[in-house]
């Protein structure tokens, strides 16, 4: 059974730190890229950031650079988010998605539920 299960959100103050947590199972996890995105109330759901298989490569967000960082750890399937000097305008429900590319083009993607982050003094 394929799950995919982020944790670790929460209410910060501003300029505080959260980490992320994304735990997938049921899958070759290794093999995927994995994603966070967010979704704020009445916007639509955008990358925040996103690292390789491997994770020898990263990309974020311009409004992310510097304050965020993603990594991964094979070995327990798990994905992070570390999240520092927050904004109120950060608040929003992260996503986690695994993401597999093939070769002959399309993808396979597996969603997590979503955690909630809020920003607020």
């Amino acid at each position: 059974q394929v799950q995919v299960v982020e944790s670790g959100g929460g209410l910060v103050q501003p300029g505080g730190s959260l980490k992320l947590s994304c735990a997938a199972s049921g899958f070759t996890f290794s093999g995927y890229a994995v994603s966070w995105y967010r979704q704020a109330p009445g916007k639509g759901r955008e990358l925040v950031a996103s690292v390789t298989s491997g994770g020898v490569s990263t990309i974020y967000s311009d409004s992310m650079k510097g304050r965020f960082t993603i990594s991964r750890d094979n070995a327990k399937n798990s994905v992070y988010l570390q999240m520092d000097s927050l904004k109120p305008d950060d608040t929003a429900v992260y996503f986690c998605k695994a993401e597999q590319f093939f070769a002959e083009g399309g993808a396979r993607s597996y969603w997590g539920q979503g955690t909630q982050v809020t920003v607020s003094s």
